[in-house]
């Protein structure tokens, strides 16, 4: 008899030579959480733990021929999207997702260490919004990406109203919205999960010294691994920030730059 398979998960995004960030910060998530990880590589990142200085894009027939082979040999139970790379790739996985709409589809697409500029950047931003977003079981943006965002629908001189876009961002389709760094006092940071009814959770926690890589990779990752699990999302929320507190608490000065969330910190701990 065949033993029992983990969970497996497709995960699109960069790779990271730090990895901090991208398909090796999903990876060791993954592994942490009992689930194996299928890497499609959209894009290949240059950078140290100080910065990333580059990001060079993947040819979208590649990302698909990856996705493609893998999806027809192996029973994938979710996906997650991370850094897409160019706006032919995000073509490309919205029709692949698109074509497997019965599995959650984790979406953490922006990166604010990777700054893009000009007007390619916001023809990606559009195509996130319009092709992935709207798949989306559970989409992961941080409360100054999601204003930015939403300029891409606002008018001039509308006011801010963070709960007012993820709702916009909902009726178009996307079944939560995890905002991180909503407003909370100097001591803390909070994260606010929302869905069709409104505010679903509202978390605080405490912030942790140091400038850190990788906490928003580790944090959908596991997302996506819980879910894989079995976990509703919201559970899947709590637990995930469970998850990357600690492996933030445990993380490591692996180069003179920012510290690396060590995500096998259990491993590590005394018996």
């Amino acid at each position: 008899m065949q033993n029992q398979i983990s969970p497996l998960i497709l995960s699109f995004g960069a790779s990271d030579p730090v990895a901090a960030t991208g398909i090796q910060a999903d990876l060791a998530s993954f592994a942490a959480m009992g689930c194996y990880g299928l890497p499609v590589m959209t894009a290949i990142l240059t950078g140290d733990t100080a910065q990333i200085d580059d990001l060079h894009p993947l040819e979208a027939d590649l990302v698909d021929e990856q996705a493609r082979s893998v999806l027809e040999d192996m029973p994938v139970l979710a996906f997650k999207v991370g850094q897409v790379g160019s706006v032919e790739n995000v073509t490309v996985i919205a029709e692949i997702v698109s074509d497997y709409p019965e599995l959650p589809l984790i979406l953490d697409p922006f990166n604010a260490v990777i700054i893009e500029q000009g007007p390619e950047a916001e023809d990606l931003v559009l195509a996130i919004r319009e092709l992935l977003i709207p798949q989306a079981s559970l989409l992961m943006i941080s409360a100054v990406e999601l204003s930015r965002l939403a300029e891409t629908w606002k008018e001039g001189g509308e006011s801010e109203d963070l709960a007012a876009d993820a709702m916009t961002l909902i009726e178009s389709g996307c079944e939560y919205i995890l905002v991180t760094g909503t407003a909370s006092d100097s001591n803390e940071f909070a994260n606010t999960l929302y869905s069709e009814a409104g505010v679903v959770r509202h978390d605080l926690w405490q912030r942790l010294p140091g400038s850190h890589a990788g906490a928003g990779s580790t944090l959908s990752a596991a997302i996506a691994a819980l879910v894989a699990n079995g976990l509703d999302i919201p559970d899947a929320v709590l637990e995930a920030q469970e998850f990357t507190h600690a492996a933030l608490t445990h993380a490591q000065r692996l180069g003179m730059g920012r510290l690396i969330p060590d995500r096998y910190f259990w491993a590590r701990e005394p018996g």
